[in-house]
C-alpha cells in the first residue's frame, strides 16, 4: 500500500483473507496474551474509522479493524453486501483470522452487523461495544429530517443510484470526505489532517471499482428493513448473552442519543455512557476518552468478556498510553 493509505503510520499493517474473495483488514497487533478485539466500521466507512482508536487499545489487546463487503479495499466481486451477509462473512472472520471467540467493537451499521453475529452465533463473540449503534428507532429517536430524506431515497432503486451519482458529479473527493465528516462529528477540524489526505484516497481508489453503489444501497436498504421491523430487531438485542458497553454522542445527527437512553432503560444490564459535544464517529472525535472508557470497562463489567476472549484470560499489557491529549 502506497501514498496516504499507508496505515503503518498509525501501527497497522495491511493484509487480506481469502473468504469467497478478498477480505481487507488492518492488523495493529498489540499484546499477546490480551483479548481479540475486532473494529467494524459503519456504512460507508472502513478501516481508517479506527486509525486513530486502535493503537491506544493495542496497547492491552490484540486488535485489527476489517472493511465490510462493498466498503473499504474489500470489495464486492459479486458478493452480496446486506447486514446478513456481512454477519456471516464478520463470523468466518472472527474463526479463521482470530480465532472464536472475540469483542467485536462496531461503529452505526457495524454495531447492528455485530449485534447480528452475536444472536446467531454467540459462541464466536465474548462481548459487544456498540458506538453510536444503529439500533430501531423508537418515538424520541428520529434522525433529522436531511438525514431521513436521504435514507428514503436510498431505498427506491433508481432514485438512489441517481443520487450516489449525482454526488460524485457535484464534488471532488476532498469534498465528498468533508462532507461526511461534517454530517458524522460536531467539529470536524479535530480529525488530524493525514486520516482526511488518506480518506480522500480511498474515495479516489473506489471510484474506480465497479459495483460499489449497489453495494452501499444493498447496505442501507437493508440496514433500513431492519429498523423497520422494530419488534423483531429488539427481539434480535434482547436475546444477546455477552456483556454490552454502549457509547454514545450526544449530539449525534443520524442516530439520535435517545435511542442510547432506550437501550438502557431496556438493559439496565448493559454499561451506557453518553459523551457530551460528540457526534456520531467518538472514536474519531474523542479517541482517548473513547479508549479510556472501553478499557475500564473491559477492567470492570466486562471482564467476563476479556477472559473469553483472551488466550490467558486476563487484560494485557500494563499503564494506558501516556502523553495522548486527544480527548
Amino acid at each position: 500500500m502506497t501514498g496516504s493509505l499507508d496505515v503503518s503510520r498509525w501501527g497497522g499493517v495491511d493484509r487480506y483473507v481469502d473468504l469467497d474473495g478478498p477480505v481487507h483488514y488492518v492488523d495493529f497487533g498489540g499484546a499477546a496474551n490480551g483479548p481479540r478485539l475486532v473494529l467494524v466500521h459503519g456504512l460507508g466507512g472502513s478501516h481508517l474509522n479506527w486509525t486513530l482508536l486502535a493503537p491506544l487499545l493495542a496497547a492491552r489487546a490484540r486488535v485489527v479493524a476489517i472493511d465490510l463487503l462493498g466498503f473499504g479495499l474489500s470489495h464486492p466481486e459479486g458478493r452480496p453486501a446486506t447486514v446478513q451477509a456481512n454477519a456471516k462473512m464478520l463470523g468466518r472472520f472472527v474463526d479463521e483470522v482470530l480465532g472464536s471467540p472475540a469483542i467485536l467493537v462496531g461503529n452505526s451499521m457495524g454495531a447492528l452487523v455485530s449485534i447480528m453475529l452475536a444472536s446467531r452465533r454467540p459462541d464466536a463473540v465474548a462481548g459487544l461495544v456498540l458506538i453510536d449503534p444503529a439500533l430501531p428507532p423508537t418515538g424520541g429517536a428520529r434522525p433529522e429530517p436531511a438525514v431521513t430524506a436521504a435514507f428514503a431515497g436510498f431505498a427506491v432503486p433508481v432514485l438512489g443510484r441517481w443520487i450516489l451519482a449525482r454526488g460524485r458529479r457535484q464534488r471532488s473527493a476532498r469534498q465528498q470526505v468533508q462532507r461526511l465528516l461534517r454530517l458524522c462529528c460536531v467539529d470536524p477540524s479535530v480529525v488530524p489532517a493525514d486520516l482526511v489526505d488518506a480518506s480522500v484516497e480511498l474515495v479516489e481508489v473506489r471510484s474506480r471499482v465497479h459495483g460499489l453503489d449497489a453495494a452501499f444501497l444493498a447496505a442501507a436498504r437493508s440496514l433500513l428493513l431492519l429498523g423497520a421491523r422494530r419488534r423483531r430487531a429488539w427481539a434480535m438485542i434482547d436475546a444477546l448473552q455477552a456483556p454490552v458497553l454502549l457509547l454514545h454522542g450526544a449530539a449525534d445527527r443520524l442516530v439520535p442519543a435517545a435511542a442510547a437512553d432506550y437501550a438502557r432503560r431496556r438493559h439496565p444490564d448493559w454499561t451506557v455512557e453518553i459523551f457530551p459535544e460528540v457526534g456520531h464517529v467518538p472514536q474519531l472525535e474523542v479517541p482517548a476518552t473513547t479508549a479510556q472508557r472501553m478499557l475500564a470497562w473491559m477492567e470492570g463489567p466486562g471482564a467476563a468478556a476479556v477472559r473469553r476472549a483472551s488466550p490467558s484470560g486476563k487484560l494485557g499489557g500494563s499503564a494506558y498510553p501516556e502523553g495522548d491529549t486527544r480527548r
